[in-house]
């Protein structure tokens, strides 16, 4: 038997600055001095947040046309 994890065992992310757990929570993005709440995951040690590909090329591109059409 090996001691890798399975592929479907979720491992907890790690903070790539200190290396605290991360946990989903309400984080503040700000653009173009406009804010939006987003649910994403934060480091419970130094407050860095995980900006996902999904969040990224999906909300906040986005906003990001909405905002420069303006």
């Amino acid at each position: 038997m090996s001691n890798t994890p399975k592929q479907t065992e979720k491992l907890p992310w790690k903070c790539g600055k200190c290396g605290g757990e991360l946990e989903r929570g309400l984080v503040k993005a700000s653009y173009l001095g406009n804010d939006f709440e987003v649910q994403e995951l934060k480091c419970l040690n130094c407050g860095l947040v995980l900006i996902t590909e999904e969040l990224a090329l999906g909300k906040m591109f986005e906003v990001e046309q909405s905002l420069e059409d303006k």
